[in-house]
């Protein structure tokens, strides 16, 4: 009798398991989405009406201002502009690494071949998100270093901006 007890109870527990992964959700890793992107801000993009935060960047705000030359300059509209006219009319390859707090897809953004994630840093609109990842530290520095995007002028770290213009 205790046998057959063991028995119906690990019977159970393996079916319980079963329907628990069965409906459990895709790991975000596994989740990618493609198609055409329209870009939101320097690092949010939409496909098929869903939001997607590039990973590991953090550019700035669309509302936010830098300054270059002693004159300030819509640098959260450049950074922005600089994602769109990049992805074009082309169509990326977003592939999940996570989901964030707003249940949004984290992802390394494609166009190509190309991590449009690097590209951002690269080209100096935006900066490696080094709180969650330090996979585009090098390319910040390189970006520094040549003086390109807003390493032209002088501006806040988005993060740092977000806390004062709240």
């Amino acid at each position: 009798m205790r046998a057959a007890r063991s028995s119906i109870l690990v019977s159970a527990i393996v079916c319980c398991a079963l329907a628990l992964s069965a409906t459990s959700a895709v790991p975000a890793a596994a989740e990618s989405l493609a198609g055409q992107a329209s870009v939101i801000d320097g690092d949010t993009v939409e496909i098929h009406g869903q939001r997607i935060r590039l990973f590991g960047i953090d550019a700035v705000e669309s509302r936010q201002r830098c300054s270059r030359g002693g004159k300030q300059w819509n640098c959260g509209k450049d950074s922005a502009f600089a994602l769109a006219d990049r992805i074009g009319r082309s169509a990326i390859d977003c592939r999940g690494v996570e989901r964030d707090r707003y249940d949004r897809l984290v992802a390394v953004c494609f166009k190509g071949s190309e991590d449009l994630n690097r590209w951002m840093v690269e080209q100096g609109w935006a900066v490696a998100y080094r709180r969650y990842a330090m996979d585009y530290v090098q390319a910040e520095e390189a970006a520094r270093a040549a003086g390109r995007g807003l390493w032209s002028g002088s501006f806040d770290m988005p993060w740092d901006w977000r806390k004062t213009a709240r």
